[in-house]
C-alpha cells in the first residue's frame, strides 16, 4: 500500500497531518449522542469566588508599571500550553510577569492576556498622564451545550475540569475581565504608527506577539518591548509583604522536604540509583505541599557534587561520601525557595570533608555580614571570595598569593568556584534576570530584596592541582536571605548549617526514619 493510500480518509480525500491525532478516537458523532451528552445536567454550584490575598498588592504593582509607560498599551500574556510529546502537554505555568501582575498562580490561566489600556485624556486635562485601565482577557468556561465541553481534550470540562468564569476571575483578581475573542479588537483600537503604541512582553506567547506585530503594521518598536520586559523584571527586585509571606511558606515547606530526604536516606543508600530516591522523595513532597519543585532537584552524591547543575540524579549514594542536595518547593502562588545542603551520607564528616565544608561555611558567613542595606550587591560575592581565596592559599592550592588571585588579572581561585555567590529569588528561581546591570549586580542593597547566598568548592576527581584526598568532593551551602531595615534574615535558618549541627540533625532524624 502506498503512502498516499494510507493518508486517505473514508471518503477518499487526503487527511491532513494535523488532524491525524484523532485517528485513535472512538467518540461517537451521531445526532442522538450529541443531544444526549449535552443535556440533562444540573445547575452549576453557586460561586464561592472571593478576592484573592494578592489582589491589593497586584493593583499597586500595576500602578507602578503604568507610571513607567504613559500613553502606551501594555500586553502581558500568560502564555499557552507547551507540548511535552505529541498531544501531551506539560502542566501549565503562567509567565512570571503575568502572575506578578494578576496574582494568578498554579495552572491559571492558559492563553489569558492582561492588557493595560491607556486612559484617554478627558476635556480639561492638562496633558498629564491619566494612567491605565487593566483588562484580563480569558478563555471562559464553555457551556455544556458546546462541543468543547465533552470533546476538547486540552480545554474541555470533561477532560480537565471546569474553567473559571469571567466573573469569578474578576472577583479573585479585582481586574475587569473580558472574553479572549475580544482581544484583537481591544488592542487594535487607535493603534498604529501614528496612534497608541502597543508593547508586548517578548517570549511569553508567540501567537500574541504575532498579533501585536500585525497590529503595529511593521512599525518597529522592539526596543520598547525590551523596555517593558526590563521594567517587569525590575518591578520584582523589592518584594512586598505578600511576596515575603509566600517566600517564607516556600522555604518552610522546603525545610520539611529536607527532613523527609534525610529520614529516607537509608533507602537511597540501598538503591542502585540512590540519587533518584533523594530526588523522588523531595519532589513528591513538593507536589504534596506546594505546586511542584521550583527547578529540577539536584541530588549529587560523591563526584557528581562537583558538577554544578547535576540533574541526571542516576548515581549511587555511598557511605563515606558527601551528597549535595539543591532543592526548592514552589508554592501555589509560584514563589519558590532555593536551598542547598551538603551532608555526609553516613552522618559524620571526615577530617578533609569537614575542612572543606567549614571553608564554604565561613565564606557564606562573610557574605551574610555584608548583605545589608547600603552595601553593593557585588559586595556579597566579593566577601565570600576573600574567604575562599584565603583558604585555598592556606592549603597550598593557589600558584599565587590570595591577594594576587583576588585581583582582576588573577582569579585563579575561581577554578574551584566558577559560579556567582548570589542571585535574586522570587517567582523565578533566578528572579529579576532581565533587570539592568546597574539595578542588579551594581545595585545598592535595599530592604525587601530577597536573594541567595551560596558559595561552594568543587574538586573534580581528575583535578591534578589538588591533593588526592580532596578529589571528588563538592560542597555548597545555600540559604535564602531577606534584607531588612537593620540587616538581614536567613529565611532558611531552620536547616542546620554548622558541621556539628548537621551531624546532630542527621542523628536526630536517623532515630525517626521514614515509614
Amino acid at each position: 500500500m502506498s503512502a498516499d493510500q494510507t493518508s486517505q480518509q473514508p471518503d477518499g480525500t487526503h487527511q491532513p497531518l494535523d488532524s491525524r491525532g484523532s485517528n485513535r478516537s472512538q467518540r461517537p458523532t451521531s445526532a442522538a449522542f450529541l443531544e444526549f451528552v449535552t443535556s440533562g445536567w444540573g445547575d452549576r454550584p453557586t460561586s464561592t469566588a472571593r478576592p484573592g490575598p494578592a489582589a491589593d498588592f497586584t493593583a499597586a504593582r500595576r500602578a507602578r508599571l503604568s507610571a513607567m509607560f504613559p500613553g502606551e498599551r501594555l500586553v502581558v500574556p500568560a502564555g499557552t500550553f507547551r507540548v511535552r510529546s505529541n498531544d501531551t502537554d506539560y502542566r501549565f505555568r503562567p509567565h512570571s510577569a503575568f502572575a506578578h501582575l494578576t496574582g494568578l498562580g498554579a495552572e491559571h490561566e492558559p492563553d489569558a492576556v492582561l492588557v493595560l489600556h491607556p486612559r484617554p485624556e478627558q476635556d480639561g486635562d492638562d496633558g498629564a498622564d491619566t494612567g491605565h485601565d487593566a483588562v484580563l482577557y480569558l478563555r471562559p468556561l464553555a457551556g455544556r451545550d458546546t462541543e468543547e465541553f465533552f470533546a476538547d481534550s486540552r480545554y474541555g470540562e470533561f477532560w480537565v475540569g471546569a474553567r473559571p468564569t469571567l466573573e469569578d476571575v474578576g472577583v479573585e483578581t479585582g481586574i475587569t475581565t473580558a472574553h479572549l475573542d475580544d482581544l484583537r479588537d481591544a488592542i487594535s483600537k487607535d493603534a498604529g504608527p501614528d496612534g497608541v503604541q502597543v508593547l508586548v512582553v517578548p517570549g511569553a506567547d508567540e501567537a500574541v506577539e504575532a498579533l501585536v506585530e500585525e497590529i503595529r503594521a511593521g512599525h518597529q518598536v522592539g526596543e520598547r518591548d525590551e523596555k517593558l520586559a526590563e521594567a517587569l523584571s525590575e518591578l520584582r527586585l523589592l518584594k512586598d509583604a505578600y511576596e515575603v509571606e509566600q517566600l517564607r511558606a516556600a522555604v518552610a515547606a522546603t525545610a520539611e522536604g529536607f527532613d523527609k530526604v534525610l529520614r529516607n536516606l537509608p533507602r537511597a543508600v540501598a538503591h542502585r540509583r540512590g540519587e533518584r530516591v533523594i530526588e523522588g522523595t523531595f519532589d513528591a513532597h513538593a507536589r504534596e505541599e506546594g505546586n511542584a519543585v521550583g527547578y529540577d532537584t539536584i541530588a549529587a552524591a560523591g563526584e557528581h557534587a562537583t558538577t554544578l547543575h547535576w540533574t541526571d540524579n542516576d548515581g549511587v549514594v555511598r557511605p563515606g561520601e558527601l551528597v549535595l542536595i539543591d532543592a526548592g518547593v514552589e508554592v501555589d502562588s509560584l514563589y519558590t525557595a532555593d536551598v542547598t545542603r551538603t551532608i555526609p551520607v553516613d552522618g559524620t564528616f571526615t577530617e578533609v570533608q569537614r575542612r572543606i565544608y567549614q571553608a564554604v561555611l565561613d565564606a557564606a558567613d562573610a557574605a551574610f555580614a555584608v548583605a545589608v542595606p547600603g552595601a553593593k550587591f557585588r559586595d556579597v560575592h566579593a566577601a565570600a571570595m576573600e574567604v575562599i581565596a584565603a583558604r585555598l592559599a592556606e592549603w597550598g592550592l593557589l600558584p599565587v598569593t590570595a591577594e594576587e588571585s583576588l585581583s582582576p588579572d588573577g582569579q585563579q581561585h575561581r577554578r574551584w568556584m566558577v559560579h556567582g555567590t548570589s542571585h535574586h529569588l522570587g517567582l523565578d528561581v533566578h528572579d529579576c534576570a532581565q533587570a539592568r546591570r546597574e539595578m542588579y549586580l551594581d545595585a545598592t542593597i535595599e530592604p525587601g530584596m530577597v536573594f541567595t547566598i551560596e558559595p561552594g568548592l568543587y574538586f573534580k576527581s581528575d583535578d591534578l592541582r589538588v591533593p588526592p584526598e580532596y578529589r571528588g568532593i563538592g560542597v555548597r551551602i545555600e540559604d535564602d536571605v531577606l534584607v531588612t531595615a537593620d540587616g538581614n534574615e536567613n529565611l532558611s535558618a531552620a536547616l542546620p548549617r554548622r558541621p556539628d549541627d548537621v551531624e546532630a540533625w542527621m542523628a536526630r532524624l536517623a532515630a525517626s526514619p521514614a515509614e
